[in-house]
C-alpha cells in the first residue's frame, strides 16, 4: 500500500458525511416500519359482505320458450285451371272473401265457342242415334218378310212334293219350290244379320251421345273455370296476377292465396330429444303424450314483446322428425277472431310443459361458468367459501335448477361472487333481487 493512500484512510471522517448516513439510516427504518404497518393493516380488514340465498326444496314449473312462425289454418292457393286472359280482379286486396265468391274473371269466348261444338256434336251424336233405330226397325220389318216368304215356300215344298211324286204336277215345279224355300231361308239369315247390325249401330251411336254428352259436361266445365272463386272462407292476398296477363295451370306463380286465420296457426321445431323427453315423461306412449299435450295452455309472444292475450291449444304433431334437422313440426292454435295475427308472422311461444316437484333452484346470477364447468360459491356456516361444482337443470325465469352439487339448507352467495375464492372469511347477508331493491 503507498504511503499517500494509508495516510488518506487514517483521515478521520468528516461530521457533515455522518449525519448523511445517520439520515439515510433513519428513513429506510422508517419506510420498512410503514411497509410492516400495512401488511398489519391489511391482515386485520374486515371479512366482505355478500348476499347469500339458502336452497329451498320447491315445486318449480319448467317453462320452454320456442320460435314460432304463424300459418293459416288453411293456406289456399288460387290458381287458374284454364289458360286464358284476365280480364278483371273482382275482389278487393287483403279483403275477407266467402267460400265461392268471384275472385278474377278470364275471358270466356274460347270457352263459349268450345261448348257450343260440343252442344252440336252431341246433337249430331243423338241424331245418329235415331238414325240408327230407324235401320233397326227397317231391318226388323225385312226379317219379318223373308220369314213370311219362308213360310211360304216351305208349304210350296210340302204340297208340291207327294204330287211330283205322283207325277201329278211337273217335277219341275217341285225344283222351283226347293230352290224358292232355300232362297227364302237365305234371306231370313241375312235379314237377321241386317238386325244385328242395326242394334249394334244404336249401341255405337248411344256412345258416341254419352262421349259427346261428356265432352259437353268438360267444355262447360272448362266455361265455368273461367270465373275464380275462392274454395274457403279467409282472407284474401294481393292479387300476383294482373288484368291482361295470360295465365293458366302452368304459371309459376298463383293468381292470389286465401288464408283462414281464425283460428291461426303458430309452428315451431321441437327437438327429438325435447320430444322423446315429453314422451319418456308422460309414459312412453304417443296417444297419451298428444293428450296430455293438447291440455296445455301456450302463450304466444309476438315480435313487438306483447303477449298475444289469446291462450293457443296444442293442433298437429307432425307424423315425422326432420332427417335434416333432428325436430319434429308441431302446431299450436291460436283464435284470431280480430284477423290481427297474420301469416307469416314470427313469435315466440312458451308453455309450462310439466311441474318438477321438490327442485333445487338457484339465482342464475349466482352460477358462474369456468372453461365449461358450472360453479357456485357456497358459505359454510362458520362464514368461509367453498367454490363447488353443479350439474345445471332447466332455466325457470331468473332462477336455474340444480340437479347435482347442492344440497337442501346450502346457502350460495348470489350478490358478490366476483369478490370471493375458495377458503375466503366472509360476512353473509340475506339475498335482496333487484326489483326487491327497486321498491325499497
Amino acid at each position: 500500500m503507498s504511503l499517500a493512500l494509508k495516510r488518506k484512510m487514517e483521515r478521520p471522517m468528516r461530521p457533515t458525511k455522518m449525519v448523511s448516513i445517520v439520515a439515510v439510516t433513519a428513513v429506510l427504518a422508517a419506510g420498512c416500519g410503514k411497509e410492516k404497518k400495512g401488511d398489519a393493516d391489511r391482515a386485520v380488514q374486515p371479512a366482505p359482505d355478500v348476499e347469500v340465498v339458502q336452497v329451498t326444496p320447491q315445486d318449480v314449473p319448467i317453462t320452454k320458450e320456442w320460435v314460432a312462425v304463424l300459418k293459416g289454418s288453411v293456406d289456399a292457393n288460387i290458381r287458374s285451371q284454364v289458360a286464358g286472359y284476365l280480364l278483371k280482379q273482382v275482389y278487393t286486396n287483403g279483403a275477407f272473401v266467402r267460400k265461392g265468391d268471384l275472385l278474377f274473371e278470364i275471358d270466356p269466348r274460347p270457352f263459349q265457342a268450345g261448348v257450343d261444338q260440343a252442344q252440336a256434336n252431341l246433337e249430331q251424336a243423338k241424331g245418329a242415334v235415331d238414325q240408327a233405330r230407324a235401320s233397326l226397325e227397317e231391318a226388323k220389318a225385312n226379317q219379318q218378310r223373308a220369314e213370311a216368304e219362308l213360310i211360304k215356300t216351305e208349304n210350296d215344298v210340302t204340297r208340291y212334293t207327294p204330287l211330283a211324286k205322283n207325277r201329278a204336277i211337273p217335277q219341275q215345279d217341285l225344283d222351283n219350290a226347293v230352290q224358292a224355300n232355300m232362297a227364302a231361308k237365305a234371306q231370313v239369315e241375312a235379314s237377321k244379320a241386317s238386325v244385328s247390325t242395326a242394334a249394334a249401330a244404336i249401341t255405337a251411336r248411344q256412345a258416341s251421345v254419352v262421349a259427346a254428352q261428356a265432352a259437353l259436361e268438360g267444355a262447360q266445365l272448362n266455361l265455368g273455370f273461367t270465373k275464380v272463386t275462392s274454395l274457403i272462407d279467409g282472407v284474401a292476398g294481393i292479387a300476383t296476377g294482373q288484368v291482361g296477363d295470360l295465365v293458366g295451370p302452368q304459371s309459376p306463380n298463383p293468381l292470389t292465396t286465401v288464408s283462414t286465420v281464425d283460428p291461426i296457426l303458430a309452428q315451431f321445431s321441437a327437438s327429438e330429444q325435447e320430444y322423446l323427453k315429453a314422451t319418456s315423461s308422460m309414459g312412453g306412449s304417443t296417444a297419451k303424450t298428444e293428450a296430455v299435450l293438447r291440455a296445455l295452455s301456450f302463450d304466444l309472444i309476438l315480435a313487438d314483446g306483447s303477449v298475444y292475450p289469446q291462450k293457443g291449444r296444442l293442433q298437429y304433431v307432425d307424423r315425422q322428425v326432420d332427417e335434416r334437422t333432428g325436430s319434429i313440426n308441431i302446431q299450436v292454435a291460436f283464435p284470431n277472431s280480430g284477423y290481427v295475427l297474420r301469416p307469416g308472422g314470427y313469435g315466440n311461444i312458451k308453455a309450462v310443459v310439466r311441474t318438477q316437484r321438490g327442485a333445487l333452484a338457484v339465482p342464475q346470477r349466482s352460477v358462474t361458468e369456468l372453461q365449461g364447468r358450472n360453479m357456485v360459491a357456497v358459505v359454510s356456516s362458520d362464514s368461509k367459501v367453498e367454490i363447488r361444482q353443479i350439474k345445471t337443470g332447466d332455466k325457470v325465469g331468473a332462477l336455474w335448477v340444480v340437479e347435482d352439487g347442492l344440497k337442501a339448507g346450502d346457502q350460495v352467495v348470489a350478490e358478490g361472487t366476483q369478490k370471493v375464492r375458495d377458503g375466503m372469511q366472509v360476512n353473509p347477508k340475506p339475498y335482496q333481487s333487484d326489483a326487491k331493491k327497486a321498491s325499497l
